[in-house]
């Protein structure tokens, strides 16, 4: 059986940081090798990773790769490719596709596209309605990550909004519900104030987006969850949180604890604030808006006081003509997966992070959260799912770097200083100096 050998990385696992080699061996990590340990036999082959840091492969828990039904805009084979380069090894895709996952036979089918086009580890949630929550005991526990539950708007008519079907969701399962919250009703006000407001113009600008989508929008469904979540003893995760306000309904007490009720920010709402509305325009709409620099502010501090336990990316693809129009006929989302990891890097050399809580909130955290089997560490035993990044190596966000369908970023002409250089996928080589192995592919995940 092959022995490689990632010889002299800084490996950055479980808080600490500390210089070391890691032997590769049948998928798996066969030695953790620090403080001096000696290989327990030769290898066949030796990656001299001076200068570099070893993380655990990035884990997404929020991606849309907009298959089947939606390839127009992303398929799984280009998305995942994008994934690879940005050093993420595993993904979990939401159900509204088309046809929308949210019956046993789409599901079936949607994992089965993924075994036959995924180059990462994977694995999709299953979509709650109004009426499909007597389905939630067929599911398999150990290969769907979750419940997806829109509590508010929904690109795909996904919208669950009567409380009786509320109360059977959060009291139907034991499975994690993976909540997207924004009130119905208060966005419709708001909605209705705009375009009141901006009559004589052909578009409402994009920059109001936030005010429909406002903050109170957010945090009153968000409330609501909660506490469906409380009486039910549910296990919640309240995706893609974007204010302030909305910090209040979360403890900061440890993973370790078993809390049932985590949160989720995305890189979007961690990396832009609404005065790049003015550069970027609609590029940078998305579902919570992005809002204002307080609340990014009270984002950030919240990953690091432990109130935010993930960093995802929500990668929604959008064809460029798709976003083009204001904050009404623009559509929502951007693709953010390939520089999801060197953009919370970036913030590490701003100082806003630590490199240790990069790797806890998108590697530790969502393996504990939603339960993965032998990953999301670096661990003897575990897959090998590795991430080698490279400090002071400057480059450029240019367009023929970007390998997402859709063709364009809203990091375009961006510099970043940290680059992406191997990606390992259960010991398989799957990014290597900027080219993806789209022959192989992914595992499915398996949950505990």
């Amino acid at each position: 059986m092959k022995r490689t050998l990632i010889h002299n990385a800084t490996i950055v696992n479980e808080g600490q940081s500390i210089k070391g080699s890691i032997v590769i061996e049948n998928g798996r990590i066969a030695e953790v090798l620090t403080d001096w340990k000696p290989l327990s036999a030769p290898c066949d082959e030796t990656i001299d990773a001076t200068g570099c840091y070893l993380l655990p492969g990035i884990i997404d828990d929020h991606v849309h790769f907009r298959d089947p039904g939606l390839t127009h805009k992303a398929d799984i084979f280009t998305e995942s490719c994008a994934a690879a380069a940005g050093g993420v090894t595993s993904i979990m895709d939401m159900p509204n596709t088309n046809p929308l996952t949210t019956t046993l036979d789409t599901l079936n089918a949607k994992l089965d596209l993924l075994n036959e086009k995924c180059v990462v580890n994977h694995s999709c949630y299953f979509g709650a309605t109004n009426n499909n929550y007597n389905e939630f005991s067929k599911l398999d526990k150990h290969r769907v990550c979750g419940i997806k539950l829109f509590m508010g708007s929904s690109t795909g008519n996904m919208l669950v909004d009567k409380m009786n079907s509320l109360l059977n969701i959060f009291n139907g399962t034991d499975m994690l519900i993976a909540a997207h919250c924004e009130d119905q009703e208060i966005i419709k006000k708001n909605t209705a104030k705009y375009k009141e407001k901006f009559a004589d113009d052909a578009e409402i600008p994009v920059n109001k987006h936030p005010l429909i989508r406002s903050a109170l929008a957010c945090y009153s469904s968000s409330k609501l969850a909660v506490r469906l979540a409380n009486l039910a003893g549910a296990r919640l995760h309240v995706l893609h949180v974007s204010t302030a306000k909305e910090l209040s309904l979360f403890s900061d007490a440890p993973l370790s604890s078993l809390k049932n009720i985590t949160a989720e920010a995305c890189i979007a709402h961690l990396f832009y604030d609404s005065e790049d509305y003015k550069t970027l325009g609609a590029r940078i709409k998305c579902n919570p808006a992005i809002k204002s620099e307080s609340n990014r502010t009270a984002l950030r501090a919240a990953v690091n006081s432990g109130l935010i336990d993930v960093i995802a990316t929500d990668h929604a693809p959008h064809l460029l003509n798709e976003k083009e129009g204001g904050a009404l006929k623009a559509m929502s989302g951007m693709p953010m997966i390939q520089f999801s990891l060197v953009s919370m890097l970036e913030l590490v050399n701003k100082g806003i992070f630590t490199l240790e809580t990069i790797v806890e909130k998108m590697c530790h955290a969502p393996a504990q959260i939603y339960r993965i089997n032998e990953r999301g560490y670096i661990r003897e035993g575990y897959r090998a799912d590795l991430v080698l990044v490279r400090p002071n190596t400057p480059w450029e966000v240019t367009t023929d770097r970007i390998l997402s369908k859709c063709g364009w970023s809203p990091l375009e002409g961006h510099t970043f200083d940290w680059k992406v250089e191997k990606t390992f996928a259960n010991g398989h080589l799957i990014y290597d100096d900027n080219t993806v192995d789209g022959t192989y592919r992914g595992e499915e995940l398996r949950f505990n």
